[in-house]
């Protein structure tokens, strides 16, 4: 019973990261908004279009992972990988974003990241 619940949140998590570097590149303006910091819009593009590029290669990876290899492999990136939102937590606070967005999106993310980690490790 755990294993589904464990694989179904990893893959969850990996599509959605996808999503928002897909966003990020198809529109990125509005994909920043809802990062918690706007993008100013005459601003350098290229940020983005990074941030989209990472987004969707972590995505990727995830799905890669958990497709070819076993549990423990995607564990620890997804252990590796909750540094990323808590990253975002610190840019967004350091940025001029609000609270709301910097724990309410990003550090609750990292947790449920976390939560998907330990999961794959109990399988």
């Amino acid at each position: 019973m755990l294993a589904p619940i464990a694989y179904g949140l990893a893959v969850l998590l990996s599509l959605f990261v996808l999503f928002i570097g897909a966003r990020f590149l198809v529109q990125p303006l509005p994909a920043a908004v809802g990062y918690g910091v706007p993008a100013k819009p005459d601003g350098d593009p290229a940020y983005l279009s990074v941030k989209g590029v990472r987004d969707a290669a972590f995505g990727l990876l995830g799905l890669a992972l958990i497709a070819f290899s076993g549990a423990d492999a995607a564990a620890w990136y997804m252990l590796v990988v909750a540094l990323v939102p808590l990253g975002d937590t610190v840019i967004v606070l350091r940025n001029g974003g609000t609270r709301a967005a910097a724990f309410g999106i990003h550090f609750a993310t990292a947790l449920v990241v976390l939560l998907s980690a330990a999961l794959l490790f109990a399988v």
